[in-house]
C-alpha cells in the first residue's frame, strides 16, 4: 500500500539521514519514478524532504525532523535487537512484520542511541536455529490461527511410532524449543503437547472454546518439561576413562548423563557413574571413544561392547 510506503521512506531518511531514489527503489522494490512521485506527495503533506543533486547527493529531511523515542536506554534497545529469532518469526509469517518494526525503532531513536544500537547489531548476532534442517511446519499458521481466535482445532496427527490420530482439541499456545515447534491443547479435559512437524492436517472449526482462566503457558511448559525429563528411562552404568576425554565425554551424546566423576586411581583413568535412556545408547556411547573408555557394569554391556567391537573387527579382516 502507498501509505505505508511513504510511512517506509520516512523511517528510512529518518534512520540514514540521506538516500538516494535509486537507493529507496531498491530496499521498496519500486522504480525510481514512483520514488519520486513519493516524495511530491510527502511534500504536499508537509513533510519537510529536500533533494540535492550531484555526488553524494540524495534525498534527505531538514535537520529536527524526527519522532525521539524516550524511555528506552541504550542497553534495553541493544537486548531487543539481539531477541530477534528470525527463523522463528519466518514461521509465523511475522518477518516482514519485525523488520519494519525495527526500522521504526532505529528511526525514532535520538542520534546517539541509534548508533550505540547499531554498534551492537553489527558485533553480535543470535542465531536461535541449529546446524540441523530446519523442520517443516505447513500447518504452523492454521494452528496459530486457532489459537488466537480461540477456536476448536481437528487435526491429523502421525505419533513417533507412526501411527495416526485424530484430536479435537482446544489450542492454548505455541512453544519454540530448540527450532522446534509445539502446540500445546486440551484434548478430552487434558493438557496435551504436539510436535507441529508431525501434524498433518490442521483446520479451525467454528467452534468456540473457552479458555482456562488460571491457564500459564510458560508454567506449564516448565513443568510438563520437568516431568518429561524425571520420567525418562533410567540405565545406569560404570566405567572408566582416559582423563583427558572427560570434558568431551559431558557433551558427546544427548542421551547421556554423567552423575559422578571419581578421584583418577593409580594407572590416572577416573570411574564415572553414567545415565543412559536405553542399552543401546551406552553401547554407542562407549564405542564413540574406542579404547579410551572401559564398561565396568553392567556385565551385560561389557559383553554386547566386546561383540560390536568383534564384529567391526571381523568385518575389516575380511577386506
Amino acid at each position: 500500500m502507498r501509505a505505508d510506503r511513504l510511512l517506509s521512506i520516512l523511517l528510512l531518511l529518518q534512520t540514514h539521514q540521506r538516500l538516494t531514489a535509486g537507493g529507496l527503489a531498491k530496499r521498496l522494490e519500486v522504480s525510481e519514478r514512483t520514488i519520486h512521485r513519493d516524495m511530491e506527495a510527502l511534500g504536499m503533506a508537509g513533510v519537510p524532504v529536500t533533494a540535492e543533486r550531484g555526488t553524494g547527493g540524495g534525498w534527505s529531511l531538514l535537520e529536527g525532523y524526527r519522532t525521539n523515542l524516550t524511555g528506552l536506554t541504550g542497553t534495553e534497545v541493544q537486548a531487543l535487537l539481539l531477541a530477534k529469532p528470525s527463523r522463528l518469526l519466518a514461521d509465523l509469517g511475522l518477518r516482514q512484520a519485525a523488520d519494519a518494526a525495527l526500522l521504526k525503532l532505529l528511526a525514532a531513536m535520538p542520534a546517539m542511541t541509534r548508533h550505540a544500537a547499531e554498534y551492537a547489531r553489527q558485533r553480535l548476532h543470535v542465531d536461535g536455529a541449529g546446524w540441523h534442517k530446519a523442520e517443516a511446519v505447513p500447518y504452523l499458521l492454521p494452528i496459530q490461527e486457532a489459537i488466537w481466535q480461540e477456536r476448536k482445532l481437528r487435526l491429523t496427527y502421525q505419533r513417533g511410532d507412526g501411527t495416526t490420530v485424530g484430536r479435537l482439541a482446544d489450542p492454548l499456545g505455541l512453544v519454540a524449543k530448540s527450532g522446534v515447534w509445539y502446540v500445546v491443547a486440551a484434548v478430552e479435559g487434558e493438557l496435551r503437547s504436539y510436535r507441529v512437524s508431525r501434524v498433518l492436517s490442521a483446520e479451525a472449526t467454528e467452534t468456540t472454546f473457552a479458555r482456562p482462566p488460571d491457564f500459564d503457558l510458560a508454567a506449564f511448559w516448565e513443568h510438563s518439561t520437568a516431568e518429561f525429563k524425571a520420567n525418562l528411562p533410567r540405565y545406569l552404568v560404570t566405567l572408566r576413562a582416559d582423563p583427558s576425554i572427560v570434558s568431551a565425554m559431558h557433551s558427546a551424546d544427548r542421551y547421556a548423563r554423567i552423575e559422578h566423576v571419581g578421584s583418577p586411581e593409580s594407572d590416572g583413568w577416573v570411574t564415572l557413574s553414567m545415565r543412559f535412556e536405553e542399552e543401546h545408547n551406552a553401547c554407542e556411547y562407549a564405542l564413540r571413544f574406542g579404547p579410551q573408555v572401559e564398561i565396568v557394569e553392567p556385565e551385560a554391556l561389557r559383553q554386547r561392547v566386546i561383540q560390536a567391537a568383534a564384529g567391526i573387527l571381523a568385518r575389516y579382516g575380511q577386506r
